[in-house]
């Protein structure tokens, strides 16, 4: 084996390029969901991503990895669903924080019905 191989940089940038990967594939996923309604129609297309990741599997060259990576960041980035999805209760959905907080000084008292007769 060459030096290449067997160096701990060759292993590190392989580590990390997996790692983008693995993101880039979750957040196309995820945004797969965005665009189709219907769950019959998300499968499909969540196939077709599928297929796309799958079609570069057994690339090894580290600079041609590093290229395809690029190109599908950019290429998802460009088809980004411009009004994404949120779960309505999550940071930036309709719910969340929807009502404010009791001023200071208001004290609430749950006690259900069972309040002191003093």
């Amino acid at each position: 084996m060459s030096a290449l191989w067997t160096s701990g940089g060759y292993v590190a940038r392989r580590a990390a390029q997996r790692e983008r990967v693995r993101i880039l594939y979750r957040r196309a996923l995820k945004d797969t969901l965005n665009w189709a309604v219907h769950r019959h129609l998300f499968y499909q297309d969540a196939s077709e991503l599928r297929e796309r990741f799958e079609a570069n599997k057994n690339v090894e060259d580290p600079d041609t990895i590093d290229r395809l990576i690029a190109d599908g960041e950019a290429s998802y980035n460009k088809w980004r669903h411009p009004d994404p999805y949120i779960v309505p209760w999550a940071p930036g959905g309709s719910k969340f924080t929807r009502n404010p907080t009791p001023p200071s000084g208001i004290e609430i008292v749950y006690n259900y019905g069972k309040e002191d007769n003093d």
